[in-house]
């Protein structure tokens, strides 16, 4: 007889199937936007397999080496080609050096913190690259820090 076992997340969830982490992939940017914006990830399946996928020690590795890609282009001055706000990016040095390091640790984080970071990243119309953000650069970096913190709950509470 031959015994199937369910193995759950840390969502409390048995695993995503295939169908939905290529559909958590497809919506990416959207369920980032809702991670980030503090949406439990077990509440819904996509949510679910979003966070465990950018949760995961290798893409949050990968997400760290592109916040020090852009340290770099930062750091060699305006270039016709990339719109970043050089001077908010350095004036944010600090913060992104231990966001980086965040990422980049082995214990577990809140899918919410990963989700914020990577929303800095691509938002073009973030601090990082628009003059007409209003966020301060150093503002929403602490925010997607204090996120990282692994002391936090992966869960939401349960009420």
């Amino acid at each position: 007889m031959h015994r199937t076992e369910t193995i759950s997340t840390p969502w409390g969830a048995a695993p995503p199937g295939a169908a939905d982490q290529v559909l958590a992939r497809v919506f990416g940017a959207s369920l980032d936007r809702r991670l980030a914006a503090g949406h439990a990830p077990e509440s819904d399946r996509l949510l679910a397999a979003r966070a465990r996928h950018i949760v995961s020690l290798p893409r949050r590795r990968a997400l760290a080496r592109n916040w020090e890609h852009l340290l770099a282009v930062a750091g060699r001055g305006p270039a016709p080609a990339v719109p970043l706000c050089h001077d908010r990016i350095a004036a944010a040095e600090p913060a992104i050096r231990d966001l980086i390091r965040c990422l980049r640790a082995a214990l577990p984080v809140p899918a919410q913190g990963v989700a914020a970071a990577r929303m800095l990243l691509t938002d073009a119309t973030g601090p990082v690259y628009s003059r007409r953000s209003q966020a301060a650069l150093d503002d929403v970096l602490r925010a997607a820090l204090e996120q990282l913190d692994p002391a936090r709950p992966l869960l939401s509470a349960v009420t």
